[in-house]
């Protein structure tokens, strides 16, 4: 066996100019399709890690998915807020641990603002059950006299070159450069968090009394006219918060996770909706499966048109090596070592092919890592081929060489007085 590879691969060198360009296609669908899987596992990984630890999120009834885009990962609107009456009884239920209520719907400069309390630092977790960490500075203290305080995530500090001391103004709604400022009540940055991976990075926190403050003189999303409250005078009203988007729930015991969103759903006093994160991203993936399915099979299709173009190479270079397989037939060779010698070249230039694509598939990935933390918020890892795909690559290289087998078969069928008469 080993011969013949030998001569398969001598006999394709022979012929590189055309199978180069054959194996390039093959190199370019093998990594179109290793980098599409690879883009989608840390796509969902990356909405994995979002949240950990926490056994519910709580908010106004509206749908699973709903609840955990615009609670976990800043995207799109709430329906409706909560009130503070409800997160309390949340709160005072037995089973419950702790309660972070947050408040979403002001911006700066495009990133979203999330109110919430002190117990955010102490109870969030991402990954494996990470806890946030400041890279630099610390919490906001959540008193009155550090009121306007804001602690931003990695990613935000990064783009917009902030750092500890820096003051910063909100924008009302999250319409980022264009929402009306709340100028008159700036910010002070105090801390910045380690990098997580998650919408957090994309965050900026500030407390829950400072987001009643910068709207105390507002109304219907404009500022009242005639009325202004300055930044010392705000410390002067009740700044309890009085609504939330949402709340994370953390329980005792997640054995009464179930008893408790039953309970959250019958909640008589408001509408209310309590989801288990697990469950919400799996309705999440059921979504997005179809378009990640979609994806996957139209570079599927262009591997098997790669393959098409080898088998038509091969096929159309049978005509030119009539002579040279009837030498073999010849000194020997009987038909199955024939089509045995052109199923190996097949396969040698697809192995060829995949072994290029793969590099091209790491080389992408490494490349445009960076970007795609920066502007999407995806960690691409850089780790050797997944189960899933190795099992992509073994399927390109086994369609190659059932491929080698059809002009196999056409040489398998030639006598040896075909390659010796004219023609």
């Amino acid at each position: 066996m080993t011969p013949l590879v030998g001569l398969a691969a001598r006999s394709a060198w022979a012929r590189r100019g055309t199978l180069v360009l054959v194996a390039l296609s093959i190199a370019l669908s093998t990594a179109l399709l290793l980098t599409l899987e690879r883009l989608r596992e840390d796509v969902r990984a990356s909405f994995s890690q979002a949240v950990s630890g926490t056994d519910l999120v709580v908010g106004a009834r509206t749908g699973p998915v709903q609840l955990m885009l615009y609670a976990v990962f800043r995207l799109g609107g709430a329906t409706n807020d909560i009130s503070m009456a409800s997160v309390d009884a949340i709160v005072r239920h037995p089973a419950v641990a702790w309660v972070v209520p947050i408040a979403l719907g002001d911006s700066h400069r495009g990133f979203p603002v999330v109110g919430t309390s002190t117990g955010y630092f102490e109870h969030f977790r991402y990954g494996d059950g990470q806890a946030l960490a400041l890279d630099q500075g610390r919490a906001f203290s959540g008193t009155l006299d550090g009121l306007y305080e804001a602690v931003l995530g990695a990613e935000v500090a990064s783009r917009l070159g902030y750092r500890v001391g820096q003051r910063i103004v909100l924008a009302h709604g999250a319409g980022g450069e264009l929402g009306a400022e709340h100028a008159d009540k700036p910010f002070t940055v105090v801390g910045i968090l380690a990098p997580t991976g998650t919408p957090v990075d994309r965050s900026v926190h500030v407390g829950l009394p400072a987001i009643e403050a910068i709207h105390l003189d507002w109304a219907g999303g404009a500022p009242m006219p005639g009325v202004h409250i300055a930044a010392d005078q705000a410390r002067k009203f009740d700044l309890a918060p009085k609504r939330a988007t949402a709340a994370f729930v953390g329980l005792k015991n997640r054995v009464a996770v179930f008893r408790v969103q039953r309970w959250v759903a019958d909640y008589e006093a408001e509408p209310l909706l309590a989801v288990l994160p697990g469950v919400a991203l799996d309705e999440l993936w059921e979504v997005v499966g179809v378009g990640e399915r979609s994806l996957l099979a139209v570079s599927a299709l262009v591997a098997v048109v790669s393959l098409a173009g080898l088998v038509a190479v091969v096929l159309a270079g049978l005509a030119e090596r009539r002579r040279e397989l009837a030498v073999l037939r010849a000194v020997g060779a009987g038909p199955r070592h024939v089509l045995a010698l052109l199923a190996a070249e097949a396969a040698l230039v697809t192995l060829a092919g995949a072994a290029a694509g793969v590099l091209v598939a790491a080389a992408a990935v490494v490349l445009a890592g960076p970007w795609a933390q920066q502007h999407l918020g995806v960690a691409l890892s850089h780790g050797a081929p997944t189960l899933t795909q190795w099992a992509w690559l073994g399927a390109v290289l086994l369609a190659g060489m059932l491929a080698g087998l059809v002009p196999g078969w056409r040489a398998y069928r030639m006598s040896l007085a075909d390659g010796l008469s004219p023609r």
